[in-house]
């Protein structure tokens, strides 16, 4: 089987010319092709009165055939054997690890990270047990929307916490910029396959899946990873950790773990406990602290979200191409560099999609973007946010950047209200420096509901100077990005944990053998398919340490 790259055709080419780009790119004849199977497809728009589809494909010739094509594929990039992407197990002999001989391997918390590191203990026999501070996802679901409409928070299963992770209530986005040379996010994928997800995510170059999707995939893997043998524990908050720290003569000074206690009195005993709690477990990264976890602060980004209606975002990207099926709704991915040396960018951008109230606190008002996969809803939306650094904007004390983030939510709550509204101004008024008194053209989507007024009373100066010189800027890639009946909608804080739990080489903890952080609450993703990746990774080094081995890359 060979892979082909880079096959490049008009957006509405036929089954035939593609054919006969294959055997031209080959330079074989049609009776040596054998088969063709689809390995990924992505679009060139740069052109929008040309956009191109660009094919990855597998194809199978004859032999004769194969051979004379990779006897010159040095000469030809774009040519060369399939690799293999099926996923081999880091800890293969762990598959068969004696299950009695040892404590069973606890994850604390059930998103995209713990799901994937449980599910692959479970695979491999171990047979983890996981502990969920929220609710399952359904449950969780109907909490969620119940905050939306009542404005009543269950601060313990929300758009933060419980089954699914936050990325549940998302755009669903399934692919990431990590290094994978293992190709385990090919196994994320065929895993979301299995358990429900359209098969069309492992072909298409940015997939997504959506809100209502996701809940039924992740059910369906808690059943598998329950059916091996694993079990999953809701409404089961950790209170704290047991740790024994070293002894005088232990040469790297590392404490151990031991287990856990939760809220309700009981406690698990394990020395090897995967830490896959979300970037909002802000009690928890305490707790951690305060049982002599090494925590740092690190960077993370500030900000609003932006609303326009996806039919400007679309004819801004695809011109006349605009409502193609194959295009669907157009992304877009935007940076500005300050004169100040500050950056803006957009984040989490939702096509089609909803702003979505996402605090877990109590007086505390959070955005958030999601999307179903249809993606049909009438607005487009991102977070245009700004970097914030420990070193320049807030004291380096490991929990700095969480105080900060309490504050502009709280502040943000205020101005929406008090009533769980978000603060919301038009674009227009935004650059202009002038409160908003009535909405314009485009109807903001955020649940419960905005409050117009002054944005820029919620976010430190620097960051609103910051926003309003990016935002025309923006206009000049997205016509129709500046236009003053947009709007903004406040506060957006949780693009990333403000912290990081400190791993070594071997994924465990820089002071505490046996404890694993991983994911986006620990540092170590920004994302579904990286949590998941990150989660396969911890839990092959996990069942590697089990095995008395390491070394996993």
């Amino acid at each position: 089987m060979l892979r082909l790259s880079e096959i490049k055709l008009p957006l509405d080419h036929t089954d035939a010319e593609l054919n006969e780009a294959i055997l031209k790119a080959l330079n074989v004849n049609a009776e040596d092709l054998l088969s063709v199977k689809l390995f990924k497809r992505s679009y060139d728009a740069r052109k929008k009165s040309q956009i191109l589809l660009i094919y990855q494909l597998d194809v199978e010739l004859t032999a004769c055939a194969e051979q004379s094509v990779l006897a010159i594929s040095p000469s030809l990039p774009r040519i060369g054997p399939s690799p293999d992407t099926r996923y081999k197990f880091a800890a293969q002999a762990a598959l068969n690890f004696p299950s009695g001989s040892q404590q069973q391997p606890i994850i604390i918390g059930f998103g995209p990270c713990g799901i994937l590191a449980a599910l692959v203990l479970a695979q491999m026999g171990l047979k983890p047990i996981v502990v969920e501070r929220g609710q399952e996802v359904r449950q969780r679901t109907q909490d969620t929307w119940g905050f939306w409409r009542k404005r009543k928070l269950n601060a313990e299963s929300n758009v933060q916490f419980g089954e699914g992770g936050a990325g549940t209530f998302s755009d669903g986005k399934l692919w990431s910029q990590v290094k994978d040379r293992r190709h385990l996010g090919r196994k994320v994928l065929n895993e979301f396959v299995i358990a429900g997800a359209p098969e069309e995510i492992l072909t298409e170059s940015r997939p997504h899946i959506g809100t209502f999707k996701l809940v039924t995939m992740v059910e369906n893997m808690r059943a598998e990873i329950i059916r091996l043998g694993g079990e999953i524990r809701f409404d089961q908050k950790v209170e704290s950790i047991l740790r024994e720290e070293a002894p005088e003569d232990v040469p790297d000074g590392k404490g151990q773990i031991t287990g856990i206690t939760l809220t309700s009195g009981e406690t698990l005993h394990s020395r090897h406990i995967v830490l896959a709690i979300g970037h909002s477990a802000r009690d928890s990264f305490q707790m951690l602290m305060d049982h002599g976890v090494c925590i740092v602060a690190k960077p993370f980004s500030i900000g609003f979200r932006i609303e326009h209606p996806q039919s400007t975002i679309d004819h801004a990207r695809f011109g006349v191409a605009a409502g193609h099926p194959i295009l669907g709704a157009a992304e877009y991915k935007l940076v500005h560099h300050c004169k100040s040396g500050r950056s803006v960018y957009s984040f989490c951008m939702c096509p089609g999609g909803t702003v979505v109230a996402a605090t877990s606190e109590e007086g505390r008002v959070v955005t958030n973007g999601m999307s179903q996969y249809s993606r049909n809803e009438r607005n487009a939306n991102a977070a245009i946010v700004v970097g914030i650094t420990p070193e320049v904007d807030f004291p380096e004390h490991p929990l700095a950047g969480i105080d900060l983030q309490r504050d502009i939510e709280s502040l943000a709550y205020q101005l929406g209200g008090g009533n769980y509204n978000a603060p919301a101004q038009l674009v227009g008024d935004f650059l202009n420096n002038k409160p908003s008194t009535e909405l314009g053209s485009v109807k903001p989507s955020y649940k419960p509901g905005v409050t117009l007024g002054d944005l820029s009373k919620v976010l430190p100066e620097f960051a609103i100077a910051a926003i309003r010189e990016a935002i025309p800027e923006f206009d000049k890639q997205i016509k129709g990005y500046a236009s003053a009946d947009a709007i903004l909608t406040g506060v957006e804080t949780r693009t990333s944990a403000p912290i990081c739990i400190r791993r070594d080489k071997d994924y465990e903890s820089s002071n505490t053998h046996g404890l694993y952080p991983a994911g986006e609450g620990a540092g170590y993703a920004g994302g579904i398919l990286s949590a998941g990746i990150d989660g396969i990774k911890v839990a092959e080094a996990l069942a590697l340490s089990l095995l008395g081995t390491s070394g996993v890359s």
